[in-house]
């Protein structure tokens, strides 16, 4: 990571010097580069005239004769205020960073390219039908319309990031609509990184017990015990090479929205249970906190002849359809299900023909195509592009797989994401249309990927759940069941189908009146088909459960605007106690440290010392019980894992963590642990000086707000960047992660994305909030506008009504035919 970041940095300023030329220009030059508020435009494709009316917050309402017309007025607002965003995450699924960045970003390219996206999509544009194929269309075309504008010239009205690195945008084409929402699927997929975890694992030669000891199962799964993968893959054996910077590296750090952990939480509550008489649906995905804000709001109206029709949520630049939203009938939220749907084969390469790889019933050839990757300031990069009957062939560099596999192996990727009958922008555009619960259920039978936990509440009362997605079907006698790479050449392990949808995870008007997801296990012990066997940790799922589900109180919108806003961790009231009785009374042990956390209520606020102080302490915990028996994997594990230390601290565990290997003496984990406390409060000291009156949980937990890439680049970082205070945790409703292997171990780099709450009784009081602005310029007033009120947990409302948001309308756009 390091030295992807060293990298950029040296190539930003010694292969660009324009980059200094342009930071140093000055506020008055760069602001050129804000769209006008007003306008007129014609259009070519335009049915009817379209207006664009952007109110005081900068959100666009967006009004036409035809859905058709409006997407083509979204793609003009998104390119007017995110183009520089658009316009990474296309490049990103194209696998053409390196065109922007240059050498540091070859490598993600090469990754990204392998999987073959870009074949993918065009096989799924073909099978669209034609009423999708004009709405994507036509979203294009008002992009290019921006894009292609008449007047422009290159040093002004781009985006600022266009001319500091001197770059003008292609104009888009409807495949890179389906390419920016497949990037979706691989921000949320996540099922490759435990199975090449456990891999690692059995690199060092640790037992299933162990394996489970480090990624415990969740709530009452059971999984079965890994098979010796040594065995099964024929591992060689022998030391570990030291890890190296991963592809995902740089994805993570170029690509906004692209992170390293998925979180979410949503919950819909009947009438019966409300006190007005009408459902409430709260949702908040946990995402990067990238600078903007992944999402952009947005109020979509089409003028039928039978009436008006409204659609509010947020969309993703790049992407026509509302993700996260309402209808006039209909609202709906998304969490990350975490359904295993991608699986790692090794594929074993004929030693007399390295065209040929082993299959069941022999050698078969390689799929192959040549790559060309053009490389900013350097020679064009030629790779050959290779695939199997599982999948595209993964680079040895991807999350370091060489160094735990036999020579002359290579591994596939079987991904839902990448089949060719793909229908799910069928299913994103339908949803825009429902009337009722059922409606929008039966609707999501296009939906392939990613699988999401998607509650839903109608006008007449009623309240659902569907959880819609593209699932394997595994044999029986698999004996990894998805969570370590699989011997390719042995047909026992392939897919045998998928599950059917009427088999999806589904409720409609519980007895319960409420319905709850947060990424943990959704199923009962009765569902029939396997899901996966990684499921999130439960802490916040049992949170939501004691403020709305167990609550009997009528609820109200106000709290679930409490509940977005908890930050109590379950976790460190469950983890915290014992390891303060496992220390207490020690010598060794700071006093003032172990009052504080006695006294502490494991509420994570910002204007405290205690949580930083605790989530220093857990972090050092982990570093030096399982650093040692980790090696070079450790720190593609480390992060926060309450589960694993709960089990550590119980004593119930496969290995004696705590003894350090590398030492002759046996540790025992009171001794262990106490060090750590030590440890952390010396770093927290060097860190935020001496006087512990002045360590303040908010201002270690900054918002990262990074913005890609000038979040690495100083003097940039300053103007690029939004960052402010912010409360939670890891394990609280009102997330916010920390990143533990990072230089800033305590900024919160992953949290509530998006907080809304619809009120199914007056849908016109649902409430929005997104994390910086709407505009992706810095030079904006809405660029960074929402942050300080997001922190707070504030929210406002988005009327459809014309004669309110024309009357507060900042400026108005209008297209023509």
């Amino acid at each position: 990571m390091m030295r992807i970041l060293k990298a950029f940095i040296q190539f930003i300023f010694f292969a660009v010097p324009l980059l200094l030329i342009a930071a140093g220009a000055g506020f008055l030059w760069m602001a050129r580069s804000l769209p006008p508020t007003d306008g007129n435009m014609t259009v070519t494709g335009l049915s009817g005239p379209v207006t664009i009316s952007r109110d005081d917050r900068g959100v666009p309402h967006i009004s036409g004769a035809s859905i058709e017309d409006v997407m083509t007025g979204l793609g003009f607002a998104h390119a007017q205020d995110r183009l520089w965003q658009m316009e990474v995450f296309r490049m990103a699924a194209q696998g053409r960073l390196s065109e922007l960045f240059g050498e540091p970003t070859v490598d993600a390219d090469i990754w990204l390219r392998s999987l073959g996206l870009a074949d993918a999509t065009a096989e799924n544009y073909e099978i669209l039908p034609q009423s999708a194929r004009d709405v994507v269309e036509s979203y294009a075309a008002g992009i290019n319309s921006w894009i292609g504008r008449e007047g422009r010239d290159f040093a002004s009205h781009w985006p600022p990031e266009f001319v500091i690195l001197r770059h003008e945008p292609e104009p888009w084409k409807p495949l890179d609509v389906l390419l920016t929402l497949k990037m979706m699927s691989i921000s949320l997929g996540e099922n490759a990184s435990f199975e090449v975890l456990r891999l690692g694992f059995s690199r060092l030669g640790m037992s299933s017990a162990e394996i489970e000891d480090l990624l415990p199962p969740v709530g009452d799964d059971n999984p079965p015990e890994l098979p010796d993968m040594a065995a099964l893959l024929g591992l060689p054996s022998g030391p570990l090479a030291a890890e190296t910077p991963s592809e995902e590296a740089a994805i993570f750090e170029m690509t906004p929205g692209v992170v390293k952990e998925r979180a979410s939480n949503n919950w819909v509550i009947s009438g019966d249970r409300t006190a007005t008489g009408m459902p409430l649906l709260a949702n908040d995905p946990h995402l990067a906190l990238s600078a903007p804000s992944i999402w952009y709001l947005v109020h979509l109206r089409v003028e039928a002849e039978d009436g008006a029709r409204n659609l509010i949520g947020v969309t993703q630049p790049g992407v026509p359809f509302v993700l996260i939203g309402r209808n006039d009938a209909v609202a709906w939220g998304f969490t990350n299900t975490y359904t295993d749907v991608q699986d790692l084969f090794v594929e074993k390469v004929n030693p007399d023909n390295p065209d040929q790889y082993m299959a069941p019933d022999g050698w078969m050839d390689f799929g192959k195509k040549e790559e060309t990757i053009r490389v900013k300031n350097a020679d064009d990069r030629v790779f050959t592009r290779r695939w199997t009957r599982h999948g595209p062939v993964l680079p040895g560099k991807y999350k370091s797989l060489d160094r735990y596999l036999p020579k002359n192996t290579v591994t596939a990727l079987r991904w839902v994401a990448l089949d060719p009958d793909d229908t799910t922008m069928v299913a994103g555009l339908e949803a825009m249309n429902v009337k009722t619960v059922t409606e929008f259920q039966n609707g999501m039978q296009d939906y392939v990927t990613p699988m999401q936990s998607m509650v839903v509440a109608d006008t007449q009362g009623n309240i659902g759940l569907i959880a819609p997605g593209r699932v394997p079907l595994r044999n029986p006698l698999n004996q990894v069941m998805g969570r370590a790479p699989a011997p390719g050449w042995d047909a026992t392990y392939d897919w045998t189908g998928t599950i059917p949808f009427a088999g999806l995870p589904r409720q409609t008007n519980p007895q319960s009146g409420v319905i709850a997801t947060a990424n943990s296990k959704m199923v009962g012990p009765f569902y029939p088909y396997f899901l996966t066997f990684d499921w999130r940790e439960d802490w916040r799922q049992q949170r939501i459960d004691a403020l709305i589900v167990d609550n009997d109180a009528l609820q109200t919108h106000q709290m679930s605007r409490q509940a977005q806003a908890d930050v109590l961790s379950l976790a460190f009231e469950t983890v915290a106690p014992q390891m303060i009785a496992l220390v207490e009374g020690r010598d060794d042990v700071d006093g003032d440290a172990l009052l504080r956390m006695k006294a502490w209520d494991f509420e994570m606020i910002e204007d405290s010392a205690e949580p930083l102080i605790f989530i220093a302490w857990f972090r050092q915990t982990m570093i030096d019980v399982y650093a040692d028996d980790l090696g070079p994997v450790f720190y593609a594990w480390f992060r926060p894992r309450a589960n694993v230390v709960n089990q550590l601290l119980s004593g119930e565990t496969a290995r004696d963590w705590c003894d350090n290997r590398t030492t002759p003496n046996r540790e025992n984990c009171a001794e262990v642990i106490a060090g750590s406390l030590s440890k952390a409060l010396k770093n927290l000291e060097t860190t935020y000086g001496a006087d512990r009156a002045n360590w303040n949980w908010g201002r270690a937990h900054m918002t990262s707000g990074a913005h890609t890439p000038f979040s690495n680049i100083p003097v940039l970082k300053d103007i690029f960047d939004v960052q402010v205070p912010s409360p939670g945790g890891p394990y609280t409703i009102n997330r916010g992660l920390p990143e533990f292997d990072s230089k800033k171990p305590f900024e919160n780099a992953h949290g509530s994305s998006l907080r809304v709450i619809y009120d199914l009784a007056d849908l016109e009081k649902s409430t929005f909030m997104i994390t910086t602005g709407q505009s992706g310029n810095p030079f904006s007033r809405h660029y960074r506008d929402f942050a300080e009120s997001w922190a707070d947990v504030e929210a406002f409302t988005i009327s459809s009504n014309p004669e309110a948001y024309e009357a507060k309308a900042e400026g108005v756009w209008r297209l023509s035919p």
